[in-house]
């Protein structure tokens, strides 16, 4: 039962007291000694309840409110209700954090609460194993002081956290963690770290495996395409025979490709930062990869138009730049049909460098694009055989932009034509003739 108690109510017993008062004062004819002593007597009345109502919220063994009637029997009462109404929600607040924590224990993955400036708000037990950090020991403590890694300091740093960060984990080194950092609530951040080591074992085996078997096929290709030649030099073979080589000299020749193309994409794979940038004349690499695509286009008769800035040069790895440029060039040549048109150029375009090739080419359906820097995908298998495709060429482009903080971009209109596009950061551009001689391009 809900008590309301109006303003009504208060005047007309507070003067129904006084009417009281004053009838007993008049009949004793001890009006004022008899208001004084009303008024004492309420004072006291007011004070011993005010008293009851402090030791009962003070007292915390004490759950039943103090046993009262009238205005402050209500008052008790309306106190206790809240208070009531109070502990149910924090039960029921406890029961929900009690399962978000079980929850958040059973995950195989670390799990970090952080606020804004990075300090450790909640952490589970995983956290310990992984990351080394003590709960609830650490609780305020900044992420990158317990956890000591330049990878982690310049992530952090950075505030972009559109991709995961890897590490080795603080307490052994054998391990390697991801740590990935996603908004959680209001003002709050979800630290989730899992240990990636099996993965990263599975990779580097994987690799290796495609490097040595590239390796040892070398050398039985070396020797078969010179015997083949030898045999060609020698007249003496029927046209059955002659057509018989020349097939085995092609079939050498695409496998040779793909060893070479695969030594390349397992180089590619693991050079990454470790290698050592220096600075790139793009317009001399640009000029030189067109010379060598002449010889493809002999028969294709492309023509194609060049738009490059002379003057712009990138910090880089040279031998990854030149392979990523001369597949997409050499990708535009072969998959454009004949007298088809080819635009190169390498411009800057705001905060970027763009290495950009377009093609007026059969284009590609929609959903083949996301998946065409898959390795050995092709979207007409058939047609990439007959160029001499190997499947490997946009997943090498897709990792040295990477290695070189450089987007690589895709637009194609089936039946129209594509547009392959390097967008490198314009910070790590620089000017031909001020920090680096220029050499004069054939554009």
């Amino acid at each position: 039962m809900i008590y309301r108690f109006s303003l009504k109510q208060f005047f007309g017993r507070v003067l129904t007291l006084i009417g009281c008062l004053v009838v007993v004062g008049l009949l004793f004819d001890q009006l004022l000694l008899v208001l004084l002593c009303g008024a004492v007597i309420t004072l006291i009345w007011n004070y011993q309840h005010l008293l009851k109502l402090i030791n009962w919220l003070w007292q915390k063994n004490l759950i039943s409110p103090p046993e009262s009637h009238g205005v402050w029997g209500h008052i008790y009462d309306g106190i206790y209700r809240r208070t009531q109404k109070y502990r149910r929600k924090q039960r029921e607040l406890n029961a929900r954090i009690r399962k978000f924590r079980d929850g958040a224990e059973a995950l195989p993955d670390a799990a970090i609460v952080l606020d804004l400036d990075y300090c450790i708000r909640w952490c589970n037990k995983k956290a310990t194993s992984l990351l080394g950090i003590r709960w609830p020991l650490d609780n305020g403590q900044r992420i990158t002081n317990l956890v000591r890694s330049p990878e982690l300091a310049n992530y952090v740093g950075k505030q972009d956290f559109s991709s995961p960060c890897s590490l080795e984990s603080p307490d052994n080194e054998d391990q390697q963690l991801e740590l990935r950092f996603m908004p959680y609530g209001e003002k709050q951040l979800l630290l989730l770290a899992r240990d990636v080591s099996q993965l990263h074992r599975v990779e580097k085996m994987r690799r290796d495996f495609i490097a040595n078997v590239s390796h040892e096929l070398k050398t039985p290709l070396t020797v078969v395409r010179g015997y083949v030649e030898m045999i060609q030099e020698d007249n003496d073979f029927s046209d059955h025979w002659s057509r018989s080589f020349d097939t085995i000299e092609q079939q050498v020749t695409r496998m040779d490709r793909l060893v070479q193309q695969l030594l390349i994409l397992s180089r590619v794979e693991v050079s990454g930062d470790s290698e050592i940038r220096t600075m790139v004349n793009i317009p001399h690499l640009i000029s030189a990869l067109v010379e060598d695509a002449s010889v493809l286009n002999k028969n294709k008769q492309h023509r194609m138009s060049f738009d490059i800035d002379e003057t712009l040069g990138v910090m880089g790895n040279e031998s990854e730049l030149k392979s990523a440029f001369a597949n997409l060039l050499v990708n535009a040549i072969n998959y454009t049909s004949d007298g088809g048109e080819i635009q190169v150029s390498w411009q800057r375009i705001g905060d970027h460098c763009v290495y950009q090739v377009c093609d007026t080419g059969d284009g590609i359906r929609p959903e083949d694009i996301d998946r065409l820097t898959e390795r050995f995908y092709r979207v007409d298998k058939s047609r990439s055989r007959n160029t001499g495709g190997t499947g490997l060429g946009l997943a090498i482009v897709k990792h040295v932009a990477q290695h070189h903080n450089a987007q690589l971009h895709i637009e194609s209109i089936l039946h129209k034509g594509s547009t392959f596009r390097i967008e490198f950061p314009a910070e790590d551009s620089f000017i031909l003739g001020e920090n680096y001689p220029h050499q004069q391009s054939t554009f």
